[in-house]
């Protein structure tokens, strides 16, 4: 059985989401802090990452090593990720250990040490990282298109930062970053699983309650200037594949025509998905993208990526290069594809098709308990929990006419970045 969700703010601004799952014994308990690479200038690149490693090496109340050892030994799961817009930290565990989850999140909101021997051992795991990715072409790609596509706005950084401002932030730095960022005004709390929600809220009530608010962090950030005209980017690199991103600007989450470009995506790439923490799949073989360049062996995959952001951000589409194809010849054969979207008539039934490929996977990435915990939170990173439960209804209010219209207006040269890989004798 399913309640509805329930969203509560405490006098001290923390948001919390609850949600009762009773399908199976577990409980899913996640904590999102609005910062990310978006509140990161140029020397401090990369710290939101970095906080987030120092959020696992403990307090006195839960040294670093006795959680690990607790959370497995009852089957459980803990872990964190770090984007553009957001921090979140969750665990899963037997739904009758939720206390732990709650107080270890509270006690992390505002006990953290950040020891200067830890901060020091992270730098050199943090640098290891940045430079395991730089191992990676597609890595390279996308940081190099990034950079390109923004002038001034923080989404041209990747998120794990550049490498001379890790070597340069202090432990100060990040305990100043923390302090600031890690506050209840500036955090959702959300739970689904099995639970009672009027016992719980309580205790949330008594472990968080008492946590001073802090000052508003809200970040208003100027426009990025239009593109203007198509870039491209050419970089050389390790490995024995070519590969191709093109990217163009793409509208905010809350922006209508953001649904109008998922449904395009769907079209032309196949849906992608927009939960990061894993959700089932559909097949893109049906796109015509996929149908034009992989079946006529020009590339050997094909994958778009739209991102549910604050500010407009990028929807890439990216290809592997067939060995025998150049990037010149893929990059043709995109545009080709993108021709007809703009030069023919677009049926209802492929937009239907489209719509329901990309409802599928949203289904698939909302299914099971801790999908539903993601959700309620990271809805409210960019939007609000409203954003998702009216998702599939914006998307089946897409037409062929607007999607013809969203494609003349984000799918045009001057609105992209061109990236181009060639491995090293390539």
């Amino acid at each position: 059985m399913t309640h509805a969700a329930q969203l509560i703010t405490l006098d001290n601004g923390l948001k919390v989401h609850l949600k009762e799952i009773h399908t199976a014994p577990i409980i899913s308990t996640w904590i999102w802090y609005r910062v990310g690479s978006r509140n990161e200038s140029p020397g401090i690149t990369g710290i939101s990452h970095w906080v987030e490693h120092m959020q696992f090496k403990g307090t006195q109340d839960y040294p670093a090593g006795i959680l690990d050892r607790e959370i497995s030994r009852v089957g459980g799961d803990w872990n964190a990720l770090t984007h553009m817009d957001w921090t979140t930290y969750f665990e899963i565990l037997p739904s009758h250990l939720y206390n732990l989850s709650l107080k270890l999140e509270a006690d992390r909101m505002v006990n953290s040490q950040f020891l200067p021997v830890e901060v020091e051992r992270e730098r050199t795991v943090i640098i290891s990282e940045r430079e395991g990715n730089e191992n990676q072409p597609r890595f390279l790609l996308a940081e190099a298109v990034q950079n390109a596509a923004f002038s001034q706005h923080p989404y041209k950084y990747e998120v794990i930062g550049v490498k001379e401002d890790l070597y340069s932030i202090s432990r100060e730095d990040l305990y100043q970053h923390y302090r600031r960022y890690y506050q209840p005004t500036n955090a959702v709390l959300s739970i689904a699983g099995d639970f009672n929600t009027h016992s719980l809220l309580q205790n949330i009530k008594e472990i968080f309650g008492d946590i001073p608010s802090g000052d508003s962090v809200r970040l208003i950030l100027p426009p990025e200037p239009a593109i203007g005209h198509e870039k491209q980017v050419h970089i050389t690199g390790p490995g024995e594949t070519s590969y191709l991103q093109i990217a163009y600007r793409a509208p905010s989450a809350q922006n209508p025509d953001f649904f109008a470009l998922t449904v395009l995506d769907s079209l032309l790439t196949g849906p992608s998905s927009l939960n990061m923490f894993g959700s089932g799949g559909t097949s893109n073989k049906t796109s015509r993208l996929y149908r034009a360049l992989v079946e006529g062996e020009i590339t050997v995959s094909c994958q778009g990526a739209l991102h549910a952001t604050i500010d407009p951000y990028l929807y890439s589409i990216n290809l592997t290069l067939h060995p025998d194809r150049t990037p010149e010849e893929v990059l043709f054969a995109v545009d080709q594809e993108i021709k007809r979207v703009l030069d023919s008539p677009i049926s209802k039934t492929e937009i239907d098709r489209a719509i329901k490929q990309a409802r599928a996977l949203f289904a698939f990435s909302s299914e099971n308990i801790s999908n539903q915990a993601f959700w309620l939170g990271y809805s409210e990173m960019f939007a609000s929990y409203d954003w998702f439960e009216n998702y599939v209804n914006h998307l089946s209010n897409v037409t062929p006419e607007r999607v013809l219209q969203i494609a003349q207006t984000y799918l045009e040269p001057g609105n992209r970045v061109v990236g181009i890989y060639i491995p090293e004798g390539g």
